[in-house]
């Protein structure tokens, strides 16, 4: 069996740490392991599969040693500036940033919905924003189905998808330190503001939902719109969604179309309590859904309550399995 080199841009933060995990969980073909970061984490030292391995200064020279692929979770100055440079070395670059997700010839992807859209890569995918990748499992099952017509995000986000410094505020309970990620306190109190607000009112947060969904599903004229919010919980995303179809259908029928999809974990007891929970999906790969029910204002309409690992499958497990299904599939 081949085996193949693999960077890890960013290495040292909440993503880059989880990119290491993953990696060590799923056991790919990979024969060296090169961990990169900014010129402050230079020389830290990161075991993986039970070798250290020192975290070396990203450089414009940092890929001429040659790589098969690069995950990159550093932000989006880091990847416009690296990524085409990985590239342009025969380097499939999986970047976790928004820097090139709406780019038309940059695929955006999930690997249970739209893997094959990897084949028209020109050495960059994208990986899609966290709270868009838990959305995609079912929407893709139910679109598949019964057609979308609509979406309606209300999303509830942990606060590890803002980064280290968005948890330091969480635990700043009793408001004593300087802020350091969000405009008011997140502990005891929720923001409906996440990322910058645009011309429009809608936060960039909101955007990417709106746009990445219409990417992702093939449907550039889907009627979509979303609130986001930043929660006081420490991991893992929760999101109500309200769908609405072209076709009608069966509740039993939808909820087995669910159940059949890939990764995704129907939980949906109202009798005895149980629902998808944040704590719960901490941890986890799949897409957890449930309050499952018929919304009655409409023709052919359902709410959804959809949970998942916004730092796994919202973010590092997604880009590994994107680098999995290319080795499986030979495209590398």
């Amino acid at each position: 069996m081949k085996e193949y080199k693999l960077a890890i841009v960013g290495a040292t933060g909440l993503v880059g740490r989880s990119f290491i995990k993953i990696l060590e969980e799923r056991k790919l073909p990979i024969k060296e392991y090169s961990l990169f970061a900014s010129k402050k984490s230079a020389g830290k030292i990161i075991n993986i599969l039970g070798k250290n391995c020192v975290v070396k200064e990203l450089t414009e020279n940092s890929f001429d040693e040659g790589f098969d692929f690069a995950l990159f979770s550093a932000g989006g100055d880091t990847a416009k500036k690296y990524a085409p440079i990985a590239s342009s070395k025969n380097c499939i670059v999986i970047d976790n940033s928004s820097a090139f997700r709406m780019e038309n010839d940059v695929p955006l992807v999930v690997p249970e919905v739209n893997f094959d859209d990897v084949k028209n890569h020109k050495g960059i995918i994208a990986n899609p924003n966290c709270s868009t990748i838990q959305a995609m499992l079912p929407l893709k099952a139910l679109d598949n189905k019964y057609v979308i017509k609509r979406v309606i995000y209300s999303t509830y986000q942990a606060v590890s998808g803002a980064g280290r410094y968005g948890l330091e505020d969480l635990e700043n309970i009793d408001n004593s330190k300087p802020l350091k990620k969000f405009p008011h306190p997140i502990y005891n109190n929720c923001l409906p503001h996440i990322d910058v607000f645009m011309n429009n009112g809608y936060t960039k947060e909101e955007m990417k939902m709106i746009n990445e969904t219409r990417k992702i599903l093939h449907k550039p004229q889907l009627s979509i719109t979303a609130t986001t919010v930043r929660v006081p919980v420490t991991n893992s995303h929760s999101e109500s969604i309200n769908v609405e179809f072209e076709k009608s259908f069966e509740v039993d029928d939808l909820f087995n179309t669910l159940k059949s999809f890939p990764n995704i974990v129907l939980i949906d007891e109202p009798k005895s309590n149980l629902y998808p929970l944040a704590i719960n999906a901490t941890g986890h790969d799949e897409v957890f859904v449930g309050r499952v029910r018929r919304d009655e204002s409409v023709f052919s309409g359902v709410n959804l309550w959809v949970v998942a690992d916004n730092i796994r499958k919202g973010a590092a497990t997604n880009a590994v399995q994107i680098v999995e299904g290319l080795i499986k599939q030979g495209l590398k």
